[in-house]
């Protein structure tokens, strides 16, 4: 698992196996069981995940139970809760949508790599600005895309989930009502569209 995750950097950035050896003491892996629940609301965790092998979801509940799922991390994606980097309880939850395998990062992780292995600075700044326009371009389709428009952002975005991930979540992802996606998805099939 650790060496999915250094593959990961490598492909990212030239990074020795060296480099990474003297980076990688503070990396664990954790398997987790499908459905089960690893972070709560106001959990304080002083790690994130990076996806080895499975699925995971972060998400949060409203007043009226109804949950609204923020972001789906398949293999070799990132997952945390930003609050937690600052020391912050989180405010969303995250569980297993499968039996899933984790490398866990400390919070720090990739600001202390960066220090010992310069290579890792421009990454760093990467993985953030992605995460940044990740979340600005999720809150412009939510404001002001079709249903239709974004289904097929989530298949861009998300290839290989539609099989993996019950249609209820993929609505709550899309901030729609499963009969919603559901007419979505038979009207794109009456144009003979495919996944």
């Amino acid at each position: 698992m650790i060496d999915q995750f250094k593959n990961y950097l490598k492909e990212k950035i030239a990074i020795t196996d060296e480099q990474f050896e003297s980076i990688s003491s503070e990396l664990k892996v954790k398997k987790f069981d499908k459905s089960e629940i690893i972070q709560y609301t106001g959990d304080k965790l002083k790690h994130g995940f990076f996806v080895c092998k499975g699925l995971l979801r972060a998400y949060s509940v409203d007043a009226k139970g109804k949950e609204h799922i923020l972001q789906f991390a398949p293999e070799n994606w990132l997952i945390s809760d930003r609050n937690n980097m600052n020391n912050e309880p989180s405010v969303f939850f995250i569980d297993a949508i499968e039996a899933t395998e984790v490398v866990l990062m400390p919070n720090d992780f990739m600001q202390q790599a960066a220090m010992r292995v310069p290579c890792l600075q421009p990454l760093q700044i990467n993985l953030l600005n992605n995460s940044i326009r990740f979340m600005q371009k999720r809150i412009n389709m939510l404001l002001s895309a079709t249903a239709e428009e974004r289904y097929l952002d989530f298949i861009k975005l998300y290839p290989n989930l539609t099989l993996r991930v019950p249609q209820w979540m993929i609505a709550s992802y899309l901030g729609i009502t499963p009969e919603s996606l559901s007419r979505v998805r038979k009207e794109l099939a009456h144009k003979h569209f495919r996944p």
